[in-house]
């Protein structure tokens, strides 16, 4: 079995990393050999505030089972920016519950660049998430 193969089987996490904070900080963690599981995919981003609320749908529709927005928090360079993607998240999370797709799939949270336990922590429990419910299954309209 490939990598590619054995990822697909596992479900796909990925993970939307800020440029200035939660990329770094996941770079950290490749820094120190630490592992962690291999169905995972990082996207740098300037601020995931600029993805719309049907990105996440259409995540989910090409097969990507979890995904965690690691962010700078309260600490982001973007004024607003925090608050504006939580308040997203929450139109997200309503728009998945109509497609009948659990919440726990999506995953905001704070990271910053030294922050290799907490990076760890949230993948391992997205893929203790992906692993127990399964590939997503959309509900047809």
């Amino acid at each position: 079995m490939t990598s590619l193969e054995n990822s697909q089987s596992k479900g796909k996490i990925l993970i939307l990393a800020t440029e200035t904070c939660a990329y770094p900080g996941a770079d950290s963690v490749g820094q120190a050999h630490s592992n962690y599981p291999t169905n995972t995919f990082i996207l740098r981003v300037r601020a995931p505030a600029l993805f719309p609320e049907q990105f996440y749908l259409d995540c989910f529709k090409k097969g990507i089972s979890g995904i965690i927005i690691m962010s700078c928090g309260e600490e982001c360079p973007y004024e607003g920016a925090y608050k504006a993607i939580a308040t997203r998240l929450d139109r997200v999370y309503k728009m998945m519950k109509e497609q009948e797709l659990d919440i726990r799939r999506l995953r905001l949270t704070a990271i910053c660049t030294v922050c290799n336990r907490s990076f760890l922590n949230e993948v391992n429990q997205m893929n203790t998430v992906v692993q127990e419910l399964g590939p997503p299954q959309m509900a047809q309209n």
